[in-house]
Parts: structure tokens; sequence; C-alpha cells
């Protein structure tokens, strides 16, 4: 593997090298890792065997992250599982919970519009409009949301004049992308668990205790402060600031760049928003459902583009045999998600940009999932993705206010707009830099 970085990359290589969709690979002495890119071995794991496959293995990073597997989507199955998943299901992502933290995200819509136009400003003597850097923008647009739905507050510091983010919330999103990126990420202690504590030869262990404690810094006297609770309230807190930053930040980045680049997408998604919501009030939660087309950009990207390349491994309670092939009890199941969404099986022309190919018809409402599981943005089954709802509502309202409120266009001093594909990751290789203009009246934007 040390040979072999990006790891996903690679395991992607090999699925080529033997045309298949489904691939076994020995990591470590006994690891037994299961590599699946078609939809219909994904049900067959995710559905008819889900009872089988619902377990987490014990990773070092999953240890470090859940705290000794306190938390719910990175803990082996058990009684912990089961009780932190009643938890967040019914307490903390129940539709109730939903709706009565509404005015929280509906605050940091508006701080956003507000931020953008403040870089117009501040740059319109000198540009025709701002050059708006959209990954900051995506990034601490869920960190700030996050923040004060949990922590009751936008800021651990003072944050900028602007609106924007301060040191500590720079640091702080940083640290909560560095666990996203180190998390399942084929560390080979993982697999030689009796290298623990000997050796760190990617660094990877010492990067993953730096970036958490970095967001425990933050977090932590924050928890303690207002509600003296048990650990274990600590522990869900700490899960969902990971949990809902990345994807959402992710999506609407790569759907900006897609739409810069194909002018008649952004122009489709600003007349239906003209349409649906009009120029005389900003778009709302309740405005989302009506915003199909909209709706169809974010989960085009969230086919073509998502944050991870894999899904959280999956490993069998039991000896089983799936589809005809016969699986270890302690497999490793990864399902690529990168791999599904861009099957030209299942999806014509898969590397472009095309939302209508989620359009159901006049008159019918998008859905975000797939049933199929032709692509798989929120997981499924009993590990499937609680916070569905609040992903997909943050994804949604961020591109919304972003489409209604200014006009993107691509610098006046590059030609194009670069969206090559990070080679180690699945983001953008460079932030997105575009020029953003004022659309609506000045008084629309929130003070």
């Amino acid at each position: 593997m040390l040979l072999n970085r990006p790891t996903f990359r690679w395991i992607h290589e090999l699925m080529d090298r033997f045309n298949s969709s489904i691939i076994c690979i020995r990591l470590g002495p006994s690891t037994n890792v299961i590599a699946v890119s078609s939809p219909d071995l994904a049900c067959e794991f995710f559905k008819k065997q889900d009872e089988i496959f619902c377990s987490r293995p014990y990773h070092l990073s999953t240890f470090l992250i859940s705290d000794g597997y306190l938390a719910t989507a990175l803990s082996p199955s058990g009684e912990q599982w089961r009780k932190m998943k009643r938890v967040l299901s019914r307490e903390m992502l129940s539709s109730p919970t939903h709706k009565w933290l509404q005015p929280k995200r509906d605050e940091e819509a508006d701080k956003l519009l507000r931020y953008i136009y403040n870089q117009i400003k501040k740059q319109d003597s000198v540009l025709d409009g701002g050059l708006i850097n959209v990954r900051t923008v995506t990034q601490h647009f869920c960190g700030n949301t996050m923040r004060n739905m949990i922590f009751g507050t936008r800021f651990f510091g003072q944050g900028m004049d602007d609106g924007g983010p301060g040191d500590e919330e720079i640091e702080h999103v940083a640290a909560l992308f560095a666990i996203m990126k180190h998390h399942f990420a084929f560390c080979i202690t993982d697999y030689f668990s009796w290298l623990r504590r000997k050796t760190d030869f990617d660094g990877h262990e010492k990067k993953l205790r730096t970036a958490i404690e970095v967001v425990r810094k933050y977090q932590d006297p924050l928890v303690n402060e207002r509600i003296q609770m048990w650990k274990m309230e600590l522990e869900r807190r700490n899960e969902l600031m990971i949990a809902t930053i990345d994807n959402p930040s992710n999506a609407v980045e790569w759907t900006i760049g897609e739409m810069i680049t194909k002018p008649m997408i952004l122009k489709r998604a600003i007349e239906e928003m003209d349409r649906v919501v009009g120029r005389d009030k900003l778009v709302e939660e309740q405005d989302l459902p009506q915003l199909n087309y909209l709706n169809a950009c974010i989960k085009e990207a969230f086919r073509l583009h998502l944050f991870s390349p894999f899904l959280p491994p999956h490993v069998s309670t039991m000896d089983t045999t799936v589809a005809g092939y016969f699986i270890p009890k302690g497999s490793h199941v990864i399902v690529s998600r990168y791999r599904l969404g861009r099957n030209p099986n299942v999806w014509a022309d898969p590397l472009r940009f095309d939302p209508d190919r989620h359009l159901l018809g006049e008159g019918k409402q998008m859905v975000m999932s797939d049933i199929q599981l032709r692509m798989l943005s929120f997981s499924t089954g009993k590990r499937g993705c609680p916070g569905m709802m609040l992903g997909t509502a943050m994804t949604t309202m961020l591109l919304a206010r972003m489409v209604q409120g200014f006009t993107w266009e691509i610098p006046c001093n590059e030609g194009y707009v670069d969206l090559a594909e990070s080679r180690n990751e699945l983001c953008l290789a460079r932030p997105l830099m575009v020029v953003a203009k004022q659309r609506l009246p000045s008084y629309m934007y929130p003070k």
C-alpha cells in the first residue's frame, strides 16, 4: 500500500486490470478487503444481506475519532452502536428537531449572502464584481451552520469584521477535513495491528491525533460549559460536526464550477429560481422541494463528484455467499461510490454533468436517494446516514442562495475554469476561484 498511493485509485486500477466489478484484496496477515462497484452487487450486500454486513472494522482511526467507539457511524455493531443510533435518530436528527433548528440554518443562509456581498463591495472598485474562493465559502458555511446548531455560536473567536471566519474557525474546519481524509484511509497499522504504537510509516496516526486535538480544543469546552452532561453527549456532537461538513461543501463547489463551464445549466437554474421564488424575496427552505432542477444539479454532483471514493467499510459478521462468491466472516466490504456513479453500464455518457438525467417528468418531484443503488450519496440499510434530511437541506440551501443572490463568471484574466480532479482526493485540484456579481437589489441582502 505504501507504494500505491492513493490507495483508492490503486484499487480501482486493479478492478480495471481484472475487468471485474468485485475483487478481493488481502491486506495484512488476515484481512480480506472486498471492493464492489456495481449496483446489483451493492444491493446484494446492503439490501438482501444487510443484517450480515452491518458492522464496522476495529481501526485505529475510528477508535481515536470516536473516543473508543462511543459514537454511531464509525462503531462496530453492538449495544453502544444501537444506543447511539437511537439517540441520533430520535433526538438530534428527528423531524421535530430539524424543524426546531431551522432558524439557525436560516441565520447562516443570511450570513452567507452578506459575506459574499461584502466581498463584492470591497473589490468592486478594482474588479467588476468580487473574486470569491468558493471552497472557503462553502466549507465555512457548513462549519458555521453546524456550530450554530450544535453549540449555539457561529464562531469560536470573534470572526472577521466582514462576516468571514477567524483564525479559530479556519483551524477548526481544516482539522475536521483532516479527520475526514484520514479515517478509513488504508493506514498500514489498521491491517498490521502489531505495529501500532511501534511505528507510523505514513505519518497517518500523528496527523489524525493532531487534528482530533484541534477539534476538541474548540468543541469540548463549549459542551462541558453549557450542558454538563455525560460523555455520550460529547461524542454525538463531535460526530455530527465531522459527518455534515464534507459532502455539502464539496458538492456545491463542484456544482458552481460545472454551472460556469456549462452556462445553459446555470441559466436554467436561475430561470427556475425566478419562476418559483421570484426576485422580491429570498429563497427559503420551504421553497426547496419545488426547485426540481436545482435539486437535480445537487444530485448530479453527488453522483459524479462525491467527497469520499468508498462507503465506510461494512464488516461481515458471519460466513456467507453473495452472488456466488464466498465471503468469509470478518471481511471488509467497500462499495465504490466513485465507480457506481460513473458506471457506463448504468449511466449514459457518465462523465458528463447532466442534471436532466435525474428529472422524472413534468409535475414529478425529484428525490435524492436511488433505491436501485446506482449511486450512493448517503448510504443505505442499517448503516444508512440518519442525517440525510439535514445534509440535503444544507447542500440545497447553500446552492440556492448562491444561485439566487449572485451571478457567477470566469475571472476576466482567465479563459476557462479548471475542473481538474485532485490526484489524491476527489475534490477539485485547486480551490474554485470565480467572480461573483450582485444580482438582487442591495436592500435584499441581510444586514
